[in-house]
C-alpha cells in the first residue's frame, strides 16, 4: 500500500480524552476515530488489525468443529422474557420499541436468539454436539464508556454457543474450546493467562476467563509460582493455612472512643495497630436478609466467594438506611450483639484470632481486646480475595498478582437458557431431554486494543507480526529518482513474496516518516536513501522492543529470505 494513497489522519499530540496508551495510541495512529461516547469508526489500518484477528478466530473455531452463521443485532424482547433476563440484565441493554410498540433490544449477547434458533431445528441426539459462532457487532450501554476500546458501547466480539445431549458431551466441549482460545492467543502474539472467572450476567455453573497480561490492566489475577492455578483475585481459592493466633490477654473485651474515626486507615493510626489487627465488616443484602461479611482490616471481601459460600441466588450491598436501622452507625458496624436474623460470615483468615478490634455499634465507639471464639458467632469460609503471598488453593505454593485485561470468557452453562427456553431434543429412547449449553465470546476490538497496552514503546505501537496492520513499513528518505526506483523495486519484490508492506512514498520530511512509522509500529521498518543507494545497501530496523539495532541488507542480495526470518524473529 502506497502510504500516499492511504487514508490515514494522524495525530501528533495525545487527544485530551485518551486516558490509556491504546486509547492515545489508536487515535494518534489513524487506526480510528470516534463517533460518540464508546463508539468508533475503525479506519483502514484499524480494520486490517480486526481483520487479521478475525481470520485467526475463523480457522481455530472452524478447526475446532464449528460453524459460522450471523445472527441480528436487533433482537425482540420477548425472547429476553423467555430466559427472564430482559428485566434482570440492567440498563446496559439498550430497549427501544419500533412503530408497532413492539419492544426490543440491541443484543449485548446472543444466548437467547441462538437458544431459540435450535430449539425449533434441532430435534434429534443425532445432530449433537453442535456449536455455531458468529462474528458480529454488539452493543452494551456502559454508564461510563472510557479507554476507547477497552470499554466501549459497540463493539466486535465473536460469540459461540454449544448443544450437547449430556453433562460430559458438553464437558469435552468446554475442554476443547479451552484449547482452542489457547491457540487463538498464542497466533495473536499475546502473553495471557487463562483464569477462573465468576459468571456474572452470563450465568452458568463455570467460566474461565483468558487474560492479556499488561501493566495497565484493569483486572487483577492470582497466579501461583509453583503451579500453573490462575485465577481472579475474588475468586483465587486460598488453602488453609495454620492460625496466626494473636495472644490472649486474659482480660475481656471493651469499648474504646474513637470520635471521627471510620475507616481501617484512620483506626489503625488513631489506635496504633496494624490493620490486620482490625475486623473490617461489609454489610450485604442477600437473597432479602441482612448479613455481615468479616475480613481483616488488611483483606477485602470478595463478593463471588461469598455468593458462593452462602448458596445465595442475589447479593448487593446493603442499603446505608436499612444498615443504620438494624445494626449501627457507618463507620461503626459491628458483628456483635446483633439480632439473629442477621447472617454472620467470617474469613479463614479470621479464624481463633483475637485481640482484634471492632465497631461497637455506636457512634464514635469501637471495641478492643475483641476474641473470635468468644466474643463473636460466625460461620467460617474463605470469603476474602486472593492477595500476594497467599497460599494456592491448588498445591500450596505463593501467588503473586498480576494484571490482565480481560479478552475472553468461557462459560458452562448449563441448562440455564435450554430449560427457561424449553430447548431439547429425543434421546436414543425417545426421551425429551434438556440440553446442556456452553458459551464462548473473544472482543475481537478489545484484544486489538489489549495487544497494544501489552506491545507498546515510548514511540508507539510495537504490534506482533501475526496482526499488525502491515509486515514490513518502507520509508523513502528523499525524492532522488534513483531512491525511487529502488524502493518501488524493493516494494515489489516483498509483494510478491506475500510480505506485506506499507511503503511511505510521500514528499515529507525524513523526521516526519520515521515519526510515523515509529508510531503505526509495523514489525520491521526498511529505509532507504541516496547515501543507501549509494553503497547498495539499507537499513532495517525491527520494531521488537527488545531489538539490538539496526541492520544494513545488501540491494544486490537475496534480501527476502532475510526479511522472512527476521519477521519470525519478531
Amino acid at each position: 500500500m502506497l502510504l500516499s494513497k492511504l487514508f490515514l489522519p494522524t495525530m501528533r499530540e495525545v487527544p485530551a480524552d485518551a486516558i490509556v496508551i491504546s486509547h492515545q495510541l489508536m487515535l494518534r495512529a489513524g487506526l480510528m476515530r470516534k463517533v460518540a461516547a464508546g463508539i468508533y469508526t475503525y479506519l483502514p489500518l484499524g480494520l486490517r488489525v480486526i481483520k487479521k484477528i478475525s481470520a485467526i478466530l475463523e480457522q481455530e473455531m472452524n478447526k475446532a468443529g464449528a460453524q459460522e452463521i450471523l445472527m441480528p443485532m436487533v433482537q425482540p424482547a420477548d425472547l429476553w422474557r423467555e430466559s427472564g433476563r430482559f428485566n434482570q440484565y440492567g440498563p446496559e441493554l439498550l430497549r427501544f420499541t419500533d412503530r408497532k410498540d413492539t419492544w426490543f433490544c440491541l443484543g449485548p449477547t446472543h444466548e437467547e436468539v441462538v437458544t431459540a434458533l435450535v430449539r425449533d431445528h434441532v430435534k434429534s441426539y443425532k445432530n449433537l454436539p453442535l456449536t455455531l459462532y458468529q462474528i458480529q457487532t454488539k452493543f452494551r450501554d456502559e454508564i461510563r464508556p472510557r479507554f476507547g476500546l477497552m470499554r466501549g458501547r459497540e463493539f466486535i466480539m465473536k460469540d459461540a454457543y454449544s448443544f450437547c445431549l449430556d453433562k460430559k458431551t458438553q464437558d469435552q466441549v468446554y475442554h476443547a474450546m479451552w484449547d482452542c482460545y489457547h491457540r487463538i492467543f498464542e497466533r495473536c502474539g499475546l502473553q495471557f493467562r487463562a483464569v477462573r472467572a465468576a459468571t456474572g450476567s452470563i450465568g452458568g455453573d463455570m467460566s474461565h476467563e483468558f487474560q492479556v497480561l499488561a501493566n495497565s490492566g484493569e483486572d487483577a489475577i492470582a497466579a501461583c509460582d509453583e503451579c500453573s492455578y490462575a485465577a481472579n483475585v475474588e475468586l483465587a481459592r486460598i488453602k488453609e493455612s495454620p492460625v496466626s493466633h494473636v495472644a490472649e490477654s486474659g482480660g475481656s473485651m471493651s469499648e474504646v472512643a474513637t470520635p471521627g474515626v471510620k475507616t481501617i486507615k484512620d483506626q489503625s493510626s488513631y489506635l496504633g495497630i496494624g490493620p490486620e489487627r482490625m475486623i473490617k465488616t461489609v454489610a450485604f443484602e442477600v437473597d432479602g436478609r441482612l448479613c455481615l461479611a468479616l475480613v481483616r482490616g488488611d483483606h477485602e471481601v470478595s463478593e463471588a466467594k461469598l455468593k458462593a459460600s452462602l448458596k445465595a441466588d442475589n447479593l448487593a450491598p446493603a442499603q446505608e438506611a436499612q444498615i443504620v436501622k438494624e445494626i449501627g452507625p457507618l463507620g461503626f458496624i459491628s458483628p456483635i450483639g446483633l439480632p439473629v436474623s442477621v447472617r454472620v460470615i467470617a474469613d479463614l483468615s479470621l479464624f481463633g484470632l483475637s485481640e482484634m478490634v471492632t465497631g461497637a455499634n455506636k457512634i464514635d465507639t469501637h471495641y478492643a481486646r475483641v476474641s473470635m471464639s468468644r466474643d463473636i458467632k460466625a460461620e467460617f469460609a474463605d470469603i476474602k480475595q486472593a492477595s500476594a503471598g497467599d497460599p494456592c488453593g491448588e498445591c500450596g505454593g505463593s501467588f503473586k498478582i498480576l494484571r490482565g485485561i480481560e479478552v475472553g470468557h468461557i462459560f458452562y452453562l448449563g441448562t440455564k437458557y435450554s430449560k427457561a427456553m424449553n430447548a431439547s431434543v429425543q434421546n436414543e429412547h425417545g426421551e425429551n431431554i434438556t440440553m446442556e449449553m456452553g458459551c464462548y465470546g473473544i472482543g475481537v476490538t478489545r484484544t486489538a486494543a489489549a495487544a497494544i497496552e501489552q506491545n507498546h514503546d515510548d514511540k508507539g505501537i510495537v504490534w506482533p507480526v501475526a496482526i499488525a496492520p502491515y509486515h514490513v513499513h518502507i520509508v523513502q528518505m528523499g525524492v532522488d529518482i534513483q531512491v525511487v526506483k529502488e524502493c518501488l523495486k524493493l516494494y515489489q519484490n516483498l509483494n510478491d513474496a506475500g510480505i506485506e508492506v506499507l511503503y511511505d512514498d510521500r514528499d515529507e520530511r525524513a523526521g516526519v516518516k520515521l515519526n510515523d512509522a515509529d508510531l503505526i509500529g509495523c514489525p520491521l521498518r526498511l529505509t532507504i536513501g541516496k547515501r543507501g543507494v549509494e553503497a547498495r545497501e539499507f537499513e532495517v530496523l525491527p520494531r521488537h522492543r527488545h531489538n539490538e539495532g539496526a541492520l544494513k541488507l545488501s540491494l544486490d542480495s537475496d534480501y527476502i529470505d532475510r526479511i522472512k526470518e527476521l519477521l519470525v524473529a519478531c
